[in-house]
């Protein structure tokens, strides 16, 4: 069984940028092969990796609706055979994107696919990281499950904080099998308010520590350059990779 780390939090605090940079220090590290999971409807994982997509899960569900599944091919073997192709190879790690199905209404049946689709692969790989969406629903709807470790990513602000103590109680209510959460505080400029810190200690999620504001992840975004292909000697790749010595076995 894969050792499987998730990352969660509110949208906007960075948490794409921390899972590239998580999967940068796994490489480094050796510790691979890794298998990359975007969960995200709107995917942006591939960019900061420098990795193009060629196909989603999404595609591959909207292609059996729609009847193009080939005379004579189960829709079981085609969805086997489509979500194969929908893996992307790189050599330390594969990467498979969930995408956004087309038209309006829930995103459930796409998760479901997903989720049964890593529970297939979690054999085949010593490592999973899953870029869940934004938010919390990810975790009502039990996307995320079965984890060792959960990154909960915010920025310094009260509102990204107590996003993720919700989004920590929340799991720890609904018992879906985390080993351990972790905070993660991103974009940080003047460190945490000590009445957060308290918080987060009473409900019992660990404080990892804190990533710096760093103009360069601005200077790559806006140039479209993946992020993992920033300087190692940048203050948030350091301070980072000095999370993940902490928090990854």
């Amino acid at each position: 069984m894969a050792f499987t780390i998730a990352l969660a939090g509110k949208g906007g605090v960075g948490k794409t940028t921390v899972s590239g940079l998580l999967i940068k220090y796994m490489v480094r590290k050796g510790k691979s092969p890794i298998l990359a999971v975007d969960a995200d409807s709107n995917f942006n994982l591939n960019e900061v990796l420098g990795v193009k997509v060629t196909d989603t899960l999404g595609n591959a569900r909207e292609d059996m609706k729609k009847g193009k599944v080939p005379g004579g091919m189960t829709k079981d073997v085609f969805m086997s055979m489509r979500l194969e192709e929908a893996v992307i190879e790189t050599g330390d790690y594969d990467l498979i994107v969930m995408g956004q199905p087309e038209g309006t209404g829930c995103y459930c049946a796409a998760n479901t696919l997903l989720t049964n689709y890593i529970e297939k692969l979690s054999d085949n790989y010593p490592y999973i990281v899953i870029d869940n969406e934004a938010g919390m629903e990810h975790i009502s709807r039990l996307t995320t499950k079965n984890i060792d470790i959960l990154l909960i990513v915010s920025d310094p602000s009260r509102r990204g904080l107590q996003a993720a103590l919700r989004i920590h109680q929340l799991a720890k209510g609904l018992n879906i099998g985390v080993g351990k959460s972790f905070l993660i505080v991103n974009q940080a400029k003047n460190g945490l308010p000590e009445d957060i810190l308290a918080e987060a200690g009473e409900k019992k999620l660990e404080f990892a520590g804190l990533i710096p504001e760093d103009q360069t992840i601005y200077e790559y975004d806006s140039k479209g350059k993946p992020t993992v292909d920033m300087p190692e000697e940048s203050p948030s790749i350091q301070a980072a990779y000095a999370i993940f010595d902490k928090v990854i076995p």
